[in-house]
């Protein structure tokens, strides 16, 4: 079963960004905190060089995943 993601502000993006790019929010939330890095555009600049996202799906990850957010893993 699909997660129902909020059609406003960044989780918007969540059901294009799995689509495209494969992995889960959850997924992509580990990556951000396995990382390294605390600062938004050092994670959203890392996560466009080594995983290729858009400028636009790593800012969404980002803002969300540093507000404290967590997605549920399915």
């Amino acid at each position: 079963m699909a997660i129902e993601w909020s059609k406003q502000g960044p989780t918007s993006y969540f059901p294009s960004i799995e689509k495209k790019y494969g992995k889960s929010i959850a997924q992509w939330q580990e990556i951000i905190n396995g990382c390294g890095l605390e600062k938004h555009m050092q994670i959203v600049n890392y996560l466009k060089s080594e995983h290729e996202l858009g400028h636009g799906h790593a800012n969404a990850l980002v803002i969300w995943t540093l507000a404290g957010n967590v997605a549920p893993s399915e």
